[in-house]
């Protein structure tokens, strides 16, 4: 008997996350790279015309957490048609099919780059604040999120939208491991004055939200911004990282004037904003319309991300 949920980019950072949270209930999986090696595996590519019809029958809630993710210096001349292509074309076919198919939820996961990529001298994020995507990324899911709700609205299929910063965890990738590799050095580190504000999110915690959205009736055709609920400056994030590996935080209190200069200078204020600007969401709705509040702290969110880099070490 096929199980009640379907689950895109099972093999993924977040994917691999909610499969061991919905493992006892025999979830359909697709995807492009079965290295879970799952039985109830289908090998489907997110595009325009895949077809979905073989793995959909039974299915009552799909997760879709696949996508084409974000890219620092795309190699394409046009990112926008390369993210569109998977992310609002194949999100568009999947979702179809499934309201064809009788599915009666579709939880999709964007990304808080919808809403913009800083909140500095602004107020946090919220989810009635116009969307205002600043990269071909952020564009492209803020696209399918648009979608989504024309998809719901013609055929009665509820949709969630939920929209995460930063997610991290066990298995984390890309700036945050960055991050991990240069805090496990036995030298100081030039952040004792960057005072900002960023929101984030630990794994387990957006999956516990995810799996409250399978089935609250509050959730239906709803969108929210979801956090961990306690902003962190980088300063506070390097002395929590510090911490789980046992050591102090040693941080020599550079001005953040010094960083804005050299990523000027070096032409990468861009990145340096994302350094030390701010970037906060008000997850304040998902807590209060679905009672929901994240199961794991900040501080115990990173002890376990910690752990696993120390663990892996490759």
């Amino acid at each position: 008997m096929c199980s009640h949920i379907l689950l895109t980019g099972a093999s993924g950072f977040l994917g691999s996350a909610v499969l061991e949270r919905i493992k006892d209930k025999n979830p359909i999986l697709i995807g492009r790279n079965n290295n879970l090696k799952e039985t109830n595996f289908f090998f489907k590519e997110l595009t325009n015309d895949e077809l979905y019809d073989d793995c959909l029958n039974g299915v009552e809630i799909i997760i879709h957490c696949a996508a084409r993710a974000h890219i620092m210096n795309d190699k394409y001349s046009d990112p926008l048609a390369e993210y569109r292509k998977v992310n609002v074309y194949g999100t568009e076919n999947l979702a179809r099919q499934a309201a064809a198919a009788g599915i009666k939820r579709f939880v999709f996961i964007s990304s808080v780059k919808v809403s913009g990529e800083s909140t500095t001298v602004k107020r946090p994020y919220s989810e009635s604040m116009k969307p205002v995507p600043e990269d071909a990324y952020g564009q492209s899911k803020y696209e399918a999120e648009e979608v989504l709700k024309q998809v719901s609205a013609d055929t009665g299929m509820d949709v969630v939208i939920i929209r995460p910063p930063l997610v991290y965890g066990a298995g984390v990738k890309a700036n945050f491991r960055s991050l991990l590799k240069l805090s496990s050095l036995s030298i100081p580190l030039p952040f004792g004055a960057v005072h900002n504000k960023r929101s984030m999110v630990y794994v387990e915690n957006l999956v516990d939200f995810i799996i409250r959205c399978i089935d609250h009736p509050n959730a239906a055709n709803q969108t929210f911004l979801i956090s961990d609920g306690e902003d962190l400056s980088l300063k506070s994030l390097i002395t929590y990282i510090r911490k789980a590996m046992g050591r102090s935080a040693w941080l020599l209190p550079v001005p953040v004037s010094m960083f804005k200069l050299v990523g000027k200078l070096r032409g990468k204020s861009g990145v340096v904003d994302r350094l030390v600007g701010d970037l906060q969401v008000d997850s304040s709705k998902a807590r209060e319309l679905l009672d929901w509040t994240p199961p794991y702290t900040v501080e115990q969110g990173i002890a376990a991300t910690v752990l696993d880099f120390n663990n892996r070490k490759d």
